[in-house]
């Protein structure tokens, strides 16, 4: 098989204009959609704006879509099985990823990003879902959550320093969670202390997504416990620095090509240049970051639930047959599939309409919380289903129904279970209607 490079580029090329002399991966397209960067010099009269359906595509988000399947087809399908059984993400993916410019989708061209809006970011996420879920979360975490934080809260030196790394070469992680701090995220035992040149960090992290490939981490440690949450904090780690180690590699159900680790940082001295943001205001960039994520997570489940009602569909109508009928026109099977379907498309408007939100600048913390839970909900009941429509090559490891199915288990756990978002649906819909 040809390498990944001389298969992919051709496919973004063909809709994307040269790209930038000075960023290897600088952008996928230099136009944005209209939603970004659209301009107007005279007030805008909205009752000349049609009505939009909420999952509307602008012209480059289509494109978007139609690229990166394009891509995800030819490039990642193909190595989907021997990834998940080494449970490791091949280098060349992880490569191709930035040469499309997949990593920077919305950091700004002057960066060496693509210079997108969040709803292009959410296309990618879904559409590298139905092929490879974790490949999409690679590419989820490492824009929602990473590059979002450095453009959100990074100073002049972080983001001159560190986007046009992110956005061609250096894989980002999101350092959170620890053994004692998963829904309680903000129980951190991870600590800082001020230095003459800094900080030191002392502590561990676990459910590290990204850390076997990243060489960015963004580490949560509290520089005054005295303060609780309010004395969280966010700091640039680099790998390579002394006393910060992978302490172990987690063996897991799903997404297995995607790397989970144990971290450790034994008095890793941090430049002061590397802090993230405010002292004690680390909380408030974690809430805001995940608000975020989730919808990103939710793409990627509406994604990974398409993927296998088609993976499972195609088979039904095409090839498996029982007592002399393909088992596709049965009306009993016509009625599961149908209804299927419906529950994936329900999932993605709630996904795009929070995107959607967001990008209006529109509060969207309950739409998020919605969206990551029904696409959760969805997304593992329908890959169970197509398991079963398939019978045993559903249950067999030789296609993809089987591990659509175990990937599907982490979008109830990950960026907040799907208890913590009811939580907070429920006491969001109190405030609202509480007099």
């Amino acid at each position: 098989m040809a390498s990944a490079a001389r298969i992919s580029r051709p496919l973004l090329r063909a809709i994307a204009p040269p790209r930038l002399s000075h960023a290897r991966g600088a952008s996928l397209w230099r136009c944005l959609s209209t939603t970004t960067r659209l301009r107007s010099a005279e007030p805008l009269d909205i009752t000349s704006i049609p009505p939009t359906p909420i999952t509307h595509l602008s012209e480059t988000e289509a494109l978007m879509t139609d690229s990166v399947s394009k891509f995800a087809n030819s490039v990642i399908l193909p190595k989907v099985r021997e990834m998940d059984e080494a449970e490791t993400m091949d280098p060349a993916i992880v490569e191709q990823l930035f040469e499309q410019g997949l990593m920077g989708v919305e950091i700004p061209e002057e960066y060496g990003g693509a210079g997108m809006n969040f709803t292009s970011a959410i296309v990618a996420i879904e559409e590298l879902a139905k092929v490879d879920p974790s490949v999409s979360v690679m590419c989820d975490v490492h824009n929602t959550l990473c590059n979002t934080a450095v453009m959100k809260y990074g100073s002049k030196v972080n983001k001159e320093k560190w986007l046009p790394r992110l956005a061609t070469n250096t894989v980002g992680s999101f350092c959170l969670s620890e053994p004692i701090s998963g829904s309680d995220a903000f129980a951190l035992a991870t600590k800082a202390v001020k230095t003459d040149s800094g900080y030191k960090i002392t502590g561990n992290k676990m459910w590290i997504t990204n850390s076997m490939e990243a060489g960015f981490f963004i580490v949560f440690a509290n520089l005054n416990p005295s303060a609780g949450y309010k004395g969280i904090t966010a700091f640039i780690v680099e790998k390579g620095m002394p006393g910060f180690s992978i302490a172990k590699k987690e063996k897991k159900l799903g997404i297995k090509a995607s790397s989970t680790c144990v971290l450790n940082f034994d008095d890793v001295q941090v430049p002061k240049e590397n802090l993230l943001g405010e002292e004690g205001q680390g909380y408030k960039y974690a809430i805001g970051l995940l608000n975020e994520g989730r919808i990103g997570i939710a793409a990627q489940m509406t994604g990974l639930a398409m993927g296998a009602w088609e993976n499972a569909a195609k088979y039904c109508w095409n090839d498996r047959k029982q007592f002399g009928a393909l088992i596709g026109t049965f009306q009993s099977m016509q009625h599961q599939l149908a209804q299927a379907y419906v529950d994936i498309a329900s999932a993605r408007a709630l996904v795009y309409n929070a995107a959607r939100k967001k990008e209006a600048g529109e509060d969207f913390v309950k739409d998020a919380a919605m969206a990551k839970l029904l696409a959760s909900q969805v997304a593992g009941r329908v890959s169970g289903q197509a398991v079963e429509w398939m019978g045993g090559m559903g249950f067999v490891r030789e296609g993809l129904a089987e591990k659509f199915w175990r990937d599907s288990k982490i979008g109830a756990i990950y960026e907040g279970t799907s208890n913590i978002q009811l939580t907070t649906i429920g006491k969001l819909l109190q405030k609202e209607y509480t007099n």
